[in-house]
């Protein structure tokens, strides 16, 4: 062969054939790439929406079903009793008033406005806030965000603690416990409980002290009618807690506030991020005034909503909020980051949280959002136990 033959290469026609198939192959590559992204992105954010209602649900649920617990007898057997077995000692509280350590209203809602069944929220608009709320939750931090109802529940902890010793005056009693006791009282409390209540199987007692040791120190509290080291006599941590959704400063959450002895809510606690909006139902009572003359059913016959059930700060309103038996709660949850989600387009297809009808954005934020709903009955209010 000639030199020449042997030096010949690729003609440019050939080199513009390969490079335009070797362009094809990159696009295929780099389209498979974007879809596998797009759904790694969005399957990442339906996990998370997921797993982060979920612990918001198991939350709710825990604390709903404890609500007027008050030991081996509830709030609602202690009224049929009739003979004021419940003891309130705490300084300043009036019944119904919606103060946070009010324990003769063991559940309390609050109904942010424009959110009733057969209502819509916009997403990315001004929503309206919780309606009737007191000064102590208005004023919680971080603030309540709007567009979602608050809950406040309060009860004795299930963990009771035997009393070994009792000392007691009309000024001041001492409750001596165990060292594992002390330290069931006071797991999950930052800076230690100091809100209390014994109860045995007769009558019940709430009030302040403080926790020092093994020793608890009842604040201007008489607890002459109780004895010491018997197996119904129990010491319990007092609980008033709220749950409201708030901003953590980037994403919304669900966050819980624990008040104290100085009748005021502390700092708001985040407990699950992501949680965009709660709403709340209450299933009441066929008993429309429960006393020791018309003990509750355990006959759930309507669901409300908070301002349905009373906005009142009266005996009428501990009355109205006694016949709470169940509570339906309603999330909306979306996912932390962006995940490639597509906004419904159509109205039947929007999301809806216990009748609130979702509506999408106007510019799609591309994050992944979903609905989860559940009914919690209040075990301590079913069936007149």
């Amino acid at each position: 062969m000639s030199s020449r033959g042997r030096m010949a290469g690729l003609s440019l026609i050939e080199m513009m054939i390969a490079m335009v198939i070797g362009l094809v192959m990159m696009l295929g590559v780099v389209q498979i790439f974007i879809a596998s992204r797009t759904a790694s992105q969005l399957s990442e954010g339906v996990a998370r929406t997921q797993e982060n209602a979920r612990f918001a649900l198991d939350f709710l649920q825990r604390d709903l079903r404890m609500a007027g617990h008050f030991g081996c007898v509830n709030d609602q057997a202690h009224v049929v009793k009739g003979n004021a077995s419940i003891g309130y000692r705490i300084a300043g509280v009036v019944s119904g008033s919606g103060v946070p350590l009010d324990f003769s209203v063991p559940i309390q809602g609050y109904e942010a406005g424009a959110t009733t069944p057969t209502s819509s929220l916009t997403i990315g608009t001004t929503w309206q806030a919780a309606i009737a709320a007191p000064a102590s939750i208005t004023g919680l931090n971080p603030a309540p965000s709007p567009g979602s109802d608050i809950v406040v529940l309060r009860f004795f902890h299930p963990d009771g603690v035997p009393i070994s010793t009792l000392t007691s005056s009309a000024t001041q009693s001492t409750v001596g416990i165990s060292s594992e006791g002390a330290q069931r009282l006071a797991a999950g409390v930052t800076g230690g409980p100091t809100v209390f209540g014994v109860a045995d199987c007769n009558r019940a007692d709430v009030f302040t002290g403080t926790l020092s040791g093994t020793t608890v120190t009842a604040n201007a509290t008489d607890l002459s009618n109780y004895a010491a080291n018997n197996a119904v006599t129990m010491l319990y941590r007092a609980e008033a807690v709220v749950y409201y959704v708030a901003s953590n400063g980037t994403e919304p959450a669900l966050y819980r506030a624990r008040a104290g002895s100085n009748g005021a809510y502390g700092a708001g606690e985040e407990l699950v991020e992501g949680i965009e909006s709660m709403q709340l139902l209450y299933g009441l009572d066929s008993q429309t005034d429960i006393s020791r003359a018309a003990p509750p059913t355990g006959n759930i016959v309507e669901q409300q909503t908070a301002n349905a059930v009373s906005t009142a700060t009266t005996a009428a309103a501990v009355a109205q909020w006694r016949r709470v038996g169940l509570v339906q709660v309603g999330l909306l949850a979306r996912s932390p980051q962006q995940a490639s989600a597509e906004s419904p387009k159509d109205a039947g297809n929007y999301l809806g949280v216990l009748g609130t009808t979702i509506v999408p954005p106007a510019t799609d934020d591309k994050r992944y959002r979903a609905s989860y709903e559940v009914s919690v009955a209040l075990r301590n209010r079913l069936f007149g136990n």
